[in-house]
């Protein structure tokens, strides 16, 4: 191959790969993660409040949740298989009183486990 070949393959394949999503996880990310990186408190609220207010538009949550935009306590727990990160939403709007606080767990490296109003 001759050089300005060369050059030209270099500076098509760096072209591609700034034109190329980035790599890490991000609000603005699918929320799904590979490897064994673990995730920012940061990402995983991101991550938890996009999950939320899906719940919201799925109906699987009273709307009232829609108004509730950061968790009230982000923490790392002992979980059944490892480390997780426990992220508590309040809802003094709730309608059911047992439902006030809405608890997503995720991995350590920030994928959905699940979610539910007991925090078990």
């Amino acid at each position: 191959m001759n050089p300005i070949a060369i050059a030209r393959t270099a500076a098509l394949s760096a072209a591609a790969l700034l034109a190329m999503p980035a790599a890490y996880a991000g609000a603005d990310a699918s929320c799904h993660f590979h490897g064994s990186k673990p995730a920012t408190e940061a990402t995983v609220v991101g991550c938890a409040t996009q999950y939320k207010n899906q719940l919201v538009s799925g109906n699987k949550v009273e709307k009232t949740w829609q108004a509730v935009t950061t968790p009230e306590k982000v923490e790392q727990i002992d979980g059944k298989k490892g480390k997780e990160w426990r992220l508590t939403f309040r809802n003094p709007a709730a309608t059911d009183k047992a439902k006030e606080a809405l608890y997503l767990f995720y991995t350590p490296i920030g994928n959905f486990i699940a979610a539910n109003h007991t925090g078990q």
